[in-house]
């Protein structure tokens, strides 16, 4: 797991040592609060998370010029926090705003461009709307593919997301397609465990919904390792994997073990997000399927 309470200590004394030196407004307060948050971010605490980007976006609105990078960097982090707390509208606005600031100040092939097209796509894809969600996705892998070598870790991520995509639509050919090719490129360089985890995940949600158990279930234990080690014991990234451990588990009718895992999965989705999210009233529904059938 990578310590976040050392990094939060580090992070709040030298907050403490900046507020005495430093003019309530300067900008390397607002850093030091965009740090703090973006620990609370990876933790998966995402209403403290958004407490300290919305404080450093109140410095970087006042200090810098509208169209400043850094309050870009601001609409992006409070555009992903409310994405993890299943407030999508809210999502899609400060995603906008990041990348107005974002398509001015960069040329037009930048590989940093494609980072809204990543997040339009995550965003449209909560929402349900698929064909949008795989065109922001299409257009973020087009950037990346001109911009970067072909065994880039982004590559690999934009190829998941776009397999993600496909399994959503019932293409499920395509999906193990792309997910294939992420994969390809997550075992052959040095990559983030966790988007590794993902493309195990998806890979095991996958085969899943074609109805072949043991390989899903093989690639959910994978995934769920790594994220095991990397994060919080209580991370909403954990209760997803429990959830699709759990349907696998309804599906082979082996009921104790599918109520075991969606019970981890309600637990950690009723401690740290929002009582109306979709993530949380699926694993409730997905509960009372199961309590139904014990």
């Amino acid at each position: 797991m990578g310590d976040y309470s050392k990094a939060l200590e580090f992070y709040e004394k030298a907050h403490k040592i900046k507020e005495k030196a430093l003019p309530p407004n300067h900008p390397d307060l607002a850093i030091s609060y965009n740090n703090i948050g973006q620990v609370y971010n990876a933790m998966g605490d995402y209403s403290k998370a958004l407490e300290f980007y919305e404080k450093s976006l109140k410095i970087r609105e006042k200090a810098l010029p509208p169209n400043h990078p850094d309050l870009a960097i601001s609409y992006n982090n409070i555009g992903q926090v409310y994405h993890h707390m299943g407030d999508y509208s809210k999502a899609l606005e400060y995603s906008k705003k990041d990348f107005e600031i974002t398509k001015q100040v960069l040329p037009e092939n930048h590989p940093d461009l494609a980072f809204p097209y990543n997040w339009f796509g995550k965003i449209y894809r909560s929402m349900k709307d698929y064909s949008k969600a795989l065109e922001n996705f299409e257009k973020c892998l087009a950037i990346w593919q001109k911009a970067l070598p072909e065994n880039h870790p982004y590559l690999a991520v934009a190829c998941g997301n776009i397999g993600d995509v496909h399994r959503l639509m019932g293409n499920y050919e395509k999906a193990l397609a792309f997910h294939q090719k992420a994969l390809t490129i997550q075992e052959n360089v040095q990559c983030n465990p966790l988007e590794c985890a993902l493309t195990y995940i998806n890979l095991g949600e996958t085969y899943r919904e074609v109805k072949d158990y043991s390989t899903a279930l093989t690639y959910f234990e994978k995934g769920l390792e790594i994220r095991e080690k990397k994060l919080p014991k209580n991370h909403p990234n954990l209760a997803v994997v429990y959830h699709n451990m759990a349907k696998l588990y309804l599906a082979t009718r082996k009921y104790s073990m599918a109520m075991k895992n969606i019970q981890q999965a309600v637990e950690i989705a009723q401690e740290k997000l929002p009582s109306t999210h979709p993530h949380l009233l699926e694993y409730k529904e997905t509960f009372e399927k199961i309590r139904k059938k014990m």
